[in-house]
């Protein structure tokens, strides 16, 4: 045994552990970028949405259609993301 520690490169080498791989029907990092920018988008929109009712360029019936919509928007583009991830076949991450 000896008091130099091992190098890094030589410590993962010999490390046991696999590379994660990614897995969906569709490619992951496909599917994460589109589903980030339609869930950021609801959400910003949704921010709006509140302002704009708060001042009364809204109507409050107008502000809660817009709301649950971004809701729906947001929750299917999720799901999606979910679902992708249970099914399909490995892909490198």
């Amino acid at each position: 045994m000896t008091a130099i520690p091992p190098q890094l490169s030589e410590a993962i080498a010999q490390s046991p552990v696999r590379a994660k791989r990614a897995k969906g029907f569709f490619a992951p990092k496909v599917v994460k970028t589109p589903a980030f920018y339609i869930i950021s988008l609801c959400l910003m929109a949704s921010v709006v949405a509140g302002i704009l009712a708060i001042w009364k360029f809204a109507e409050q019936d107008t502000f809660w259609r817009m709301i649950a919509t971004f809701i729906v928007v947001a929750a299917g583009a999720a799901t999606f993301l979910l679902v992708n991830g249970i099914f399909g076949e490995e892909h490198d991450a």
